[in-house]
């Protein structure tokens, strides 16, 4: 007799690793800004990132660096240990065309994440060098846009 399917969502699937990269300040939330940022820590946002995952039978690797070429490297390494990124790369958003070439070059669907509404700030945040390569994008939703990251992730795969 066949054995049948697993569920998609059973977390004992093991479906791989999903990177999240976290970027430059983003180590202070909790303490930077709380009327922005709110006052979730960067390990608030981890466990909620480990949660989602792991209820879509995933599993993640979060990185945060105030220095580009940390980012480059997980970004890089993801080649092989990873099936999708949810990147908040923060003020490199706007400035790293290095960032945009990593993401377009390991080809894994990857989530642009923005706590606050970029659209809504000054002007130099509407621009985003990562948002053409990367499958979706979202902003605005606080924390909860890594949920939401990885939900869309978890369909996509």
């Amino acid at each position: 007799m066949e054995a049948a399917p697993e569920a998609p969502n059973d977390p004992s699937t093991d479906r791989g690793t999903i990177l999240i990269v976290n970027g430059p300040n983003l180590n202070l939330l909790g303490t930077r800004e709380p009327e922005k940022y709110g006052t979730s820590t960067l390990a608030d946002v981890e466990q909620l990132a480990m949660a989602a995952a792991g209820t879509h039978g995933f599993t993640v690797d979060c990185v945060q660096s105030n220095h580009e070429g940390d980012l480059l490297d997980a970004i890089h390494a993801a080649r092989t240990s990873a099936v999708g990124i949810v990147i908040n790369a923060g003020a490199f958003t706007h400035t790293s065309v290095a960032l945009r070439d990593a993401l377009a070059a390991v080809q894994l669907p990857a989530v642009e994440v923005h706590i606050t509404n970029v659209h809504q700030r000054e002007e130099f945040r509407h621009h985003s060098y990562l948002s053409p390569v990367c499958t979706a994008v979202i902003v605005g939703a606080g924390v909860q846009g890594y949920k939401l990251a990885i939900d869309y992730l978890a369909t996509a795969l």
